[in-house]
């Protein structure tokens, strides 16, 4: 199975069109308003009743309240929630009942000690998404390009769920992080941009290519 890839923080025509033919499955819109990437209800739908079959709609909340959670799912043709904030685990359940949608929750790790948390979500959502834990004084809770130590991951590739590796992605390193974790699935947000929000169609395409990359080398000798 080729590594599948979500390209996240799609604003423009332009950018769902360069996901889709870049053979990405996932594509991710955002509604935060502090994120560059933020846009609206109503822009969302435009882009999504656009979007190729067989690209995945996805929408990024934060900690969202239920009539967010409404006025996004009765607007906005989805396929999945992503739910980036400190929703606890009762809160995703909650979330995969209003909306119906099956439900990807983002875990924060920075060291060992965030890992149990994986395990914690597995058990409520659909999917994890594992991504870098951001500082303390960010106003993000993710996109904001940073990595955590892949090396945490190594021999972990069997949790309940699928997973996918979020945080510092881009072109260049991309097939290294698949290397060391094992993921089957990777997200990309500020790597493939050429200003904050600004997707760059070169940029997509290089990253989906550069994932399956060492999906299709040869085995590396120890």
């Amino acid at each position: 199975m080729d590594i599948r890839v979500k390209i996240c923080g799609l604003s423009r025509p332009e950018d769902v069109a360069a996901t889709a033919a870049a053979g990405a499955v996932y594509g991710g819109f955002v509604f935060f308003p502090k994120s560059p990437r933020n846009i609206s209800i109503e822009t969302a739908r435009m882009l999504a009743i656009d979007t190729p079959p067989g690209l995945a709609k996805v929408a990024l909340v934060v900690n969202p309240d239920n009539a967010l959670l409404d006025a996004i799912t009765g607007t906005v043709p989805l396929d999945m929630i992503q739910l980036h904030g400190q929703e606890s685990p009762e809160r995703v359940s909650e979330v995969r009942a209003r909306t119906g949608l099956p439900v990807m929750k983002a875990v924060g790790i920075r060291d060992a000690a965030d890992l149990p948390a994986i395990d914690l979500y597995a058990q409520v959502a659909d999917q994890l998404l594992i991504d870098a834990k951001p500082p303390k004084d960010a106003t993000l809770p993710g996109g904001n390009g940073l990595a955590f130590d892949w090396r945490l991951l190594q021999g972990r590739k069997y949790w309940t769920r699928p997973w996918m590796l979020a945080g510092g992605l881009t072109p260049e390193n991309v097939a290294e992080a698949v290397r060391l974790t094992g993921a089957r699935q990777v997200d990309v947000s500020s790597g493939v941009e050429s200003a904050p929000g600004v997707k760059e169609a070169a940029k997509i395409a290089a990253f989906a290519r550069a994932a399956r990359a060492e999906d299709k080398a040869p085995p590396r000798l120890v």
